[in-house]
């Protein structure tokens, strides 16, 4: 398949394999790589990337997907609007299965509550025109990637008069949550694989803070084996040349300033909130968008209620952990066991961009095997003379 097999040849691949290892001889300690993109995190796992790499390297799964971030306060009011008897509430499958505090959107829907799994919230928008008489409201959520198709949603809306369209937005910007991670004295990072997707919206500009201020190199990467291994060799070569920079390993689709007609549309639609919750990260200043008072009519947290608590996550579970890079899903002590795809404890193991759903699917019993062969004490067998058997084999 043209432009899809040439990002997995296995020569290619197994020759940066050698050039980053020469490059790590060059560096004494050992290395922590932030992939940022839960997008990266289940390429790594899904081609075997992490297995390949010298064992000075240690790459960590960063707060790079959408729906894991989500607290459980935000997913409770979520469900209180699609409880409303005159609202089909919409969103994306990944948040279906999401806990909250007592159910989640999947267990509200068996009950008895409208809720409609979509692909776009343009789709959302055809159900509100084939449904007049209904309030339809769509589930937002999702960094700079999906904010644009929010936006233009929102902008369509108004030009065409639904008035029975609305958003509940959850969008979170990643430039915010990437500080709170370097203001982290608990993580060390030495550079970052930089988000894909994100990057064509924003561009590479809003990441010169990261070499300008922390003085950490980040490569935005794509998502293919081989550009995630060209990534980290050009991480290597800025660590061992003393350099930090922002550089694009992702060119054939990422532009230095981003997309504007993108941009200016969720400039036009949103503006930014003083502060909102993230799992695991707490509550990060400006690092959520909210629907700008001109398209309010559209704004679902106007027109519902909703209880706006926030929930603290189950104790057992250690998403905020694993989503700040401190903890490795298997780490977690429910891991595999009390919580799996099919019954989730937390949000890591629900959406197809969580650590560890990658872990769950790709990565666990290799990695829980050399846990328990880490963890578990030697044992010595003897060999004992075999008793006689009555025959011989002469």
């Amino acid at each position: 398949m043209k432009y899809v097999d040439e990002f997995r040849e296995r020569e290619k691949a197994e020759a940066l394999r050698r050039e980053i290892a020469k490059l790590c001889e060059e560096i004494e300690k050992p290395l922590k790589i932030m992939e940022v993109c839960g997008g990266h995190t289940h390429s790594i796992f899904k081609y075997g990337i992490e297995e390949i790499l010298p064992d000075r390297i240690e790459l960590i799964h960063g707060p790079g997907c959408p729906v894991c971030v989500m607290p459980k306060g935000r997913l409770d009011d979520a469900i209180a609007i699609s409880q409303n008897s005159n609202v089909i509430f919409t969103t994306f499958g990944d948040a279906m299965r999401v806990p909250g505090s007592k159910t989640s959107l999947l267990q509200a829907r068996a009950q008895g509550a409208d809720i409609r799994m979509v692909y776009s919230p343009l789709d959302s928008l055809q159900i509100a025109k084939d449904n007049p008489n209904k309030q339809i409201v769509f589930f937002a959520l999702g960094f700079e990637t999906t904010a644009p198709s929010t936006a233009f949603t929102i902008l369509q809306a108004a030009a065409e008069g639904i008035a029975n369209f609305s958003m509940f937005c959850n969008h979170v910007l990643v430039i915010p949550a990437l500080k709170a991670l370097l203001d982290n004295p608990d993580l060390q990072l030495d550079g970052f694989v930089g988000p894909g997707h994100v990057s064509m919206v924003i561009g590479t500009d809003p990441y010169e803070f990261i070499s300008q201020q922390y003085h950490k190199p980040i490569v935005v990467s794509g998502f293919e084996p081989l550009d995630i291994l060209q990534s980290i060799w050009m991480l290597l070569q800025q660590l061992v040349e003393n350099r930090c920079q922002v550089k694009n390993q992702y060119n054939r689709i990422v532009q230095k300033a981003g997309n504007k007609v993108a941009l200016q549309a969720i400039n036009k639609v949103f503006a930014v909130r003083d502060t909102f919750e993230w799992r695991g990260l707490g509550d990060i200043p400006n690092s959520g968008l909210k629907i700008q008072p001109e398209y309010a009519q559209f704004d679902a947290e106007l027109k519902f209620t909703i209880p706006n608590l926030k929930v603290p996550d189950h104790k057992a579970c250690k998403c905020g952990e694993i989503l700040k890079g401190i903890l490795k899903p298997w780490e977690c002590k429910v891991f595999g066991t009390a919580c799996t795809p099919e019954t989730p404890i937390g949000t890591c193991m629900v959406s197809s961009e969580g650590a560890c759903a990658a872990y769950y699917k790709y990565g666990r019993l290799s990695t829980m095997s050399k846990k328990l062969i880490a963890e578990k004490p030697k044992i010595t067998i003897t060999q004992e003379p075999l008793p006689a058997c009555g025959f011989s084999l002469d």
